[in-house]
């Protein structure tokens, strides 16, 4: 009778253990999916972002004044260019990481050195994205508030849709940064789960 129950508890044991790294296995897919569509998003919004406004412009009082057609891309700004830049490499990392958790699941490759590498390449693209979000948030906030003390204008007021667009793709780019920070804490609890079953 302790023997049958050894073995049903061993086989409950196993069980459980291959659920845990099902749902790992699950999670780290979906993350990566979205981690994918999320950065694609952001930097197509950032790409196709332009808004051309016709301002005028008194040169001389007595004279009529000048109607000016001013453009707003994302071009212009570097801070707004390494945050483009930033989320096509986020996506391209996050394709081709996806293509290899498809691989990784039919369990040809389960070593603790192939996940402790894509583990720093998540660390890695997550300081990209992080510090990418950051610099755009910078440069969001001078566009619409300002910066007097410099004598910079605000100019959200005049392309309010070049400024939403952008503030959308800013929240994209931040979920894409806690998307990464959940791979990385996914592949820790992995790795530690791997070690203490040895």
């Amino acid at each position: 009778m302790e023997a049958g129950g050894a073995v049903s508890s061993a086989s409950c044991v196993k069980v459980v253990e291959s659920s845990s790294k099902r749902v790992i296995r699950c999670s780290d897919m979906m993350l990566r999916i979205l981690g994918l569509l999320v950065t694609l998003v952001a930097a197509v919004l950032v790409g196709v972002d332009k808004e051309t406004k016709v301002l005028s412009v008194t040169v001389i009082k007595t004279l009529p004044p000048l109607h000016v057609p001013v453009t707003a891309k994302w071009q212009y700004l570097s801070a707004i260019v390494y945050f483009m830049v930033s989320n096509t490499i986020a996506y391209s990392y996050a394709a081709a990481s996806l293509a290899y958790s498809i691989t990784f699941l039919t369990g040809k490759f389960k070593n603790n050195t192939a996940i402790l590498v894509r583990t720093i390449l998540d660390l890695i693209i997550l300081g990209l994205l992080s510090s990418a979000t950051g610099a755009g948030m910078a440069v969001g906030v001078l566009g619409r508030e300002g910066n007097s003390h410099v004598l910079w204008n605000k100019v959200c007021n005049l392309f309010g849709g070049f400024c939403r667009e952008f503030a959308a793709a800013l929240i994209l780019s931040l979920v894409g940064s806690l998307v990464f920070l959940l791979l990385v804490v996914v592949a820790v609890f992995n790795l530690h789960k791997r070690s203490s079953s040895r």
